[in-house]
C-alpha cells in the first residue's frame, strides 16, 4: 500500500507537467514561485556512541587482524545463485567444491579462533577433572608437602606478580563485557523514542505531501497573473517594442526635423539683426559723411583766397590742398546689399509652424503603445479565456485522484504498524533484560573467580610470615591459598561455560560485522543486492520489478537509497515516469499552442502614423530656396573690418594746425586754425561715439556675429533640407511598408516571452517534484535506524564489545590457574616440609626432626633414634 500511496502522490503532483521543449529561449522575466512547503524531519540518523566508542574501535581493529579480506561480493553472488541439495551429489560438484573451498577460505579468520574455542570448551573441564583427581590422589600438587628451594621466595613472587597482572587483565575484560552489556540495554530502552521519531516522520511525510501538491497547483496562478499582467500591459510591451524598432529610424527624422525648424527661426533673428545693425550703422556714417564734406568744402574755399597765392604760402596751401581727399569716411555701410527678400521669404516660411508639424509626427509615433492595445482587446480576451480554462483543468484533474481516500488508508497502515510495535516492545525489552540478566550472571561468574584470586593474594601477601615453615603458617596465609584454590576451582567449573558465549557470539557478531554492517556503510551491500536475477532467476531487476512491475527498468537499491539519503523527491527515485506517465494527463502544449495561434493573429495597422506631412516638406523646400546664399557676405566682412574714417581726424586737425602755423598771421591762418577745430569736433562728436559707443559697438558685433552665422549655414541649408526630407521619407516608408514583418518578429518575442511563463512553471514542477515534493528522507532514515544504528551499532557493537571482554577473561583464566595452583602451595599450611643433614643450611629446629627428610607435627617431643649416635 505505500508503494501506491507513493505513485498516486507523485503522480497527482506531475499532472501539472508537461515536456514542452522550448523552441525559442527569449530572456523572458524570471517568476518567483516560492519555496515548496517543506516539514522538519526530527531523526537524526546518525549515532555517536560516546566514550565507549574506543571499545568499538579497538574490536573493529581486531576484527580487522582476524578477517582482514575485503568484502567477498562475487562469493556472496555465487552462493546465493547456487542452489544446493536440489539434487543428490550436488555437494560433490566441482563448482560447488569451489564455492566451499572459496567460503572456508574467506572464514579462515573466524573458523581459526572458533576451534580453538571449541578446543578450549572441550580441554579445560577435562583437564579440570583430571587435576582434581590427580590431587585426590596426592599427586599434582595435592600432597600437602613443600619442598625447600633456596629461590622459594623469588618464585612466589612471580607467581603472585603473574597472577595479579592476569587478574587485573581478566578484571579489564569484565569491565568491556559489562559496559557493552549496560550500553546495549540503555540503547535499546532508548530506541523507543528513535522508533516514535521515525513513525513521526512518516507520517509527516504522508501528511505534508498533499500540501505540497496543492502549492505545485496553486502556483499555476502566479503564471497566469503574470501573463494576465503582460497582456494587460500589451500596449507597453509589445507597442514598446515595436515602437523601439521603428524608433531607430523615426526618432533620427522627426529630431532633424526638430532642428531645422530651430536653424529657420534661427536664420531669420540672424537676418532682421543684419537689417537693424545696417541701418544703425548706415545712420551714423551718413551724418559723419555730410560733416566731413562741408569741412572739405569750407577748406577748399578757404584755400581758394588770394592769401594762398602768395610765395610764402602757396606750397603750404598746395599741400593742404592735396591731402583734402583724406577727410572722408572709410567704412561706407550705405552701399551694401540689403536682406529684405531674404527676411520676406523666411517670414514667408513661419507662416507655418514647422515645429508643430514635427511634435505632431512625434505624438502619432508615441502613440504606437496605445494603438497597439486598442487593436488587440478582442484577441486579449480569448487568451485570458484559455488561461481561466487551463486553470480549472488543473484544479478538476486534482479534484479527481482518490488523494484523501489512499492518504487515509496508508495513514491507518502506519498507526497500525506503530500500535503493533508499541505493543510488542514492552517484549523486545523483557527479553532484553533476560539477556542483560544472563550477560551480568557470566560477569558474575568471573569476578567470583576474580574475588577469590583478589582475596586469595591478599590474605596469602598480608598473612605470609617468611619466618614461618611450611607446617606452621599462619591461619591467614592458609586462608589466601584456600581462596586461590577455590578460584581454581570456580575457574575449571566456568571457564568452559564463558567460552561456549564467547565462540558463539563471535562467530556471529564478526560474521554480521564483516558481511552485513561493513558493506552497508560504504553500500557494497547493495550492489550485491543489485546483481540481476539474484533475488529472483525470472527477474533481472529485483527492486523494479516489485515496485514497477518490470524487472527490466534499472532500479536499483543502491541508487534509491542514494537518492533518499540526498532527500530527493520519491517520483525520481523510484522512477515512477516508468508507471505513470505524467504527461500524458496534461500537455501544457496543447494550450500553449493555442495561446500562439491566438497570440500570432495579432494584426497591428500603424498606416495613419503620419510623421510630417506635405505642407511640413513643402515649408523646408521654401526655407532651402529663401535665397540666403545669395547673400554677399564678403561685402558685409569687408565694411565691418574698415575703420570709421580713411584717416585720423585728430592727426589731420593737428597737422592742419601745424601748417597754418607756418603761414604768415592773418585771415588765412585763422581760418585754417578754424577748420582744424571744426575737424576735431566733428571726431570727437562723430567718430568716438561710432568707435565707443554701445550702440554702434554692439550693432557692429551683432552685424558680425549673424553675417558669419548665416555664411557659415547658408551653404548647409539645402544639403541638410535634403538630408531631413529622405531621412523622414525612409522612416515613413519603412512604417508603411515593414510594419507588418517587425510587429510578426515582437509578436513572436512577445509571445515566446508569454509561453517562457509556461515553460518555467513546468521546469519549476519538474524540479519540484525531482528534489522537493515528497521527498524520502524517512525512508532513508528507516533503513539508517534499523541497520546502521539499531542492528549494527546498538547491537553488533554491543555483542562483539562483549565476547571481545569476555573472551579475553576465558583465556587469561588458564595462566591465572597455573599461577594461583603454583602461589598456593606457599600460602597454604602444609602437613610436612623438608629436613636435612646439613646442619649449616638448615635451621637448628628440623635437626632434631631427623634426615629422614619429613617432618610431621604429632611427632614433635619424641626422641627421634636416627639422629642417636
Amino acid at each position: 500500500m505505500a508503494v501506491e500511496l507513493c505513485l498516486l502522490l507523485l503522480l497527482l503532483c506531475g499532472s501539472t507537467v508537461s515536456e514542452v521543449q522550448p523552441l525559442h529561449k527569449p530572456p523572458p522575466g524570471t517568476l518567483d514561485f516560492g519555496f515548496v512547503p517543506a516539514k522538519t524531519y526530527d531523526t537524526n540518523a546518525y549515532h555517536e556512541p560516546g566514550p565507549i566508542g574506543i571499545l568499538f574501535r579497538l574490536v573493529h581493529s581486531f576484527l580487522y587482524l582476524v578477517q582482514p579480506n575485503s568484502f567477498p561480493q562475487d562469493l556472496i553472488k555465487k552462493l546465493t545463485q547456487q542452489k544446493f541439495g536440489n539434487v543428490q551429489g550436488d555437494y560433490q560438484k566441482p563448482e560447488n567444491v569451489v564455492l566451499t573451498l572459496q567460503a572456508i577460505y574467506y572464514e579462515i579468520g573466524f573458523i581459526v579462533p572458533a576451534a580453538l574455542g571449541l578446543l578450549f570448551v572441550l580441554l579445560l573441564p577435562l583437564v579440570g577433572l583430571c587435576f582434581c583427581m590427580c590431587r585426590c590422589c596426592d599427586n599434582c600438587g595435592g600432597e600437602m608437602h613443600q619442598r625447600q628451594k633456596k629461590n622459594a621466595d623469588c618464585r612466589r613472587g612471580c607467581f603472585a606478580t603473574f597472577l595479579f597482572v592476569a587478574s587485573l587483565i581478566i578484571s579489564i575484560g569484565v569491565l568491556c563485557a559489562y559496559a557493552a552489556n549496560q550500553h546495549l540495554t540503555s540503547q535499546v530502552r532508548g530506541a523507543k523514542n528513535l522508533v516514535h521519531s521515525n513513525f513521526k516522520d512518516l507520517r509527516i511525510f504522508l501528511n505534508n505531501t498533499p500540501g505540497q501538491i496543492d502549492y505545485l497547483v496553486s502556483q499555476y496562478n502566479t503564471t497566469k497573473n503574470k501573463a494576465l499582467s503582460d497582456l494587460n500591459n500589451v500596449g507597453p510591451l509589445l507597442g514598446s517594442r515595436v515602437q523601439e524598432r521603428f524608433a531607430k529610424e523615426v526618432r533620427p527624422a522627426l529630431d532633424a526635423a526638430l532642428t531645422m525648424a530651430g536653424a529657420i527661426r534661427e536664420t531669420k533673428e540672424a537676418l532682421e539683426n543684419v537689417s537693424v545693425s545696417v541701418e544703425v550703422l548706415q545712420e551714423g556714417t551718413e551724418r559723419l559723411h555730410s560733416n566731413l564734406t562741408n569741412v572739405k568744402i569750407h577748406l577748399s574755399n578757404t584755400l581758394s583766397d588770394s592769401a594762398c597765392s602768395a610765395a610764402q604760402a602757396a606750397s603750404t596751401c598746395n599741400i593742404i590742398r592735396n591731402s583734402l581727399n583724406q577727410l572722408n569716411i572709410n567704412a561706407n555701410f550705405s552701399g551694401l546689399p540689403g536682406v529684405s527678400t531674404q527676411v520676406a521669404k523666411v517670414n514667408d516660411v513661419l507662416k507655418i509652424d514647422l515645429s508643430s508639424l514635427v511634435q505632431k509626427g512625434y505624438a502619432a509615433f508615441n502613440d504606437t503603445p496605445d494603438l497597439v492595445l486598442n487593436q488587440t482587446r478582442n484577441i486579449l480576451s480569448d487568451i485570458k479565456n484559455l488561461l481561466d480554462f487551463i486553470g480549472s483543468n488543473i484544479t478538476s484533474f486534482t479534484k479527481m485522484l482518490p488523494v484523501q481516500k489512499v492518504l487515509a488508508d496508508l495513514t491507518i497502515y502506519l498507526t497500525q504498524s506503530e500500535a503493533y510495535v508499541q505493543d510488542y516492545f514492552p517484549v523486545v525489552e523483557q527479553y532484553d533484560f533476560y539477556r542483560w540478566l544472563g550477560c551480568l550472571i557470566l560477569c558474575c561468574m568471573v569476578i567470583l573467580i576474580l574475588v577469590f584470586y583478589y582475596l586469595g593474594l591478599l590474605c596469602g601477601t598480608c598473612g605470609y610470615d617468611k619466618h614461618a615453615s611450611p607446617t606452621t603458617r599462619g591461619c591467614i596465609s592458609n586462608t589466601g591459598g584456600n581462596f586461590l584454590m577455590a578460584g581454581v576451582g570456580f575457574s575449571f567449573l566456568f571457564s568452559w561455560v564463558l567460552m561456549i558465549i564467547v565462540v558463539i557470539t563471535f562467530v556471529t557478531g564478526g560474521n554480521v560485522e564483516k558481511l552485513v554492517c561493513e558493506p552497508f556503510e560504504d553500500r557494497t551491500l547493495f550492489k550485491v543486492l543489485d546483481t540481476p536475477y539474484l533475488l529472483n532467476r525470472h527477474w533481472r531487476n529485483y527492486l523494479s520489478a516489485i515496485v514497477l512491475k518490470n524487472p527490466d527498468i534499472n532500479l536499483t537499491f543502491e541508487k534509491v537509497y542514494s537518492d533518499c539519503k540526498e532527500n530527493k523527491g520519491i517520483y525520481t527515485t523510484l522512477h515512477l515516469e516508468n508507471l505513470f506517465n505524467i504527461n500524458e494527463f496534461l500537455n501544457i502544449s496543447m494550450y500553449t499552442e493555442d495561446v500562439s495561434l491566438k497570440i500570432e493573429h495579432i494584426n497591428v495597422n500603424l498606416s495613419n502614423i503620419v510623421l510630417l506631412d506635405e505642407i511640413g516638406k513643402r515649408n523646408l523646400l521654401d526655407f532651402s530656396s529663401s535665397g540666403i546664399d545669395g547673400i554677399n557676405f564678403a561685402a558685409y566682412l569687408t565694411e565691418i573690418n574698415k575703420s570709421v574714417t580713411k584717416v585720423d581726424l585728430l592727426s589731420f586737425a593737428n597737422d592742419l594746425e601745424a601748417r597754418a602755423d607756418q603761414l604768415p598771421k592773418g585771415a588765412l591762418e585763422n581760418a585754417l586754425k578754424g577748420h582744424a577745430n571744426s575737424i576735431r569736433m566733428i571726431h570727437n562728436q562723430q567718430v568716438v561715439p561710432l568707435e565707443q559707443a554701445m550702440k554702434y559697438v554692439k550693432a557692429r558685433s551683432t552685424l558680425n556675429q549673424s553675417i558669419r552665422l548665416l555664411q557659415r549655414t547658408s551653404s548647409e541649408f539645402m544639403v541638410k533640407v535634403r538630408n531631413v526630407l529622405s531621412a523622414v521619407d525612409a522612416a515613413q516608408f519603412l512604417i508603411s511598408n515593414d510594419a507588418s514583418l517587425v510587429i510578426i518578429q515582437e509578436t513572436k518575442k512577445y509571445m515566446d516571452m508569454i509561453i517562457g511563463y509556461f515553460e518555467q512553471y513546468v521546469e519549476w514542477v519538474k524540479e519540484s517534484i525531482t528534489m522537493e515534493v515528497a521527498a524520502c528522507k524517512p525512508i532513508a532514515n528507516v533503513i539508517d535506524t534499523a541497520v546502521d544504528i539499531f542492528l549494527c551499532s546498538y547491537v553488533i557493537d554491543s555483542v562483539n564489545t562483549f565476547w571481545f571482554g569476555l573472551g579475553g577473561c576465558s583465556i587469561f583464566l588458564i595462566p591465572a590457574i597455573i599461577c594461583a595452583i603454583k602461589l598456593s602451595k606457599y600460602y597454604r599450611r602444609m602437613d610436612t616440609e623438608d629436613v636435612y643433614d646439613d646442619v649449616e643450611t638448615i635451621p637448628m629446629k628440623n635437626m632434631e626432626n631427623g634426615n629422614n627428610g619429613y617432618h610431621k607435627e604429632h611427632l614433635y617431643g619424641i626422641h627421634n633414634p636416627v639422629m642417636t649416635r
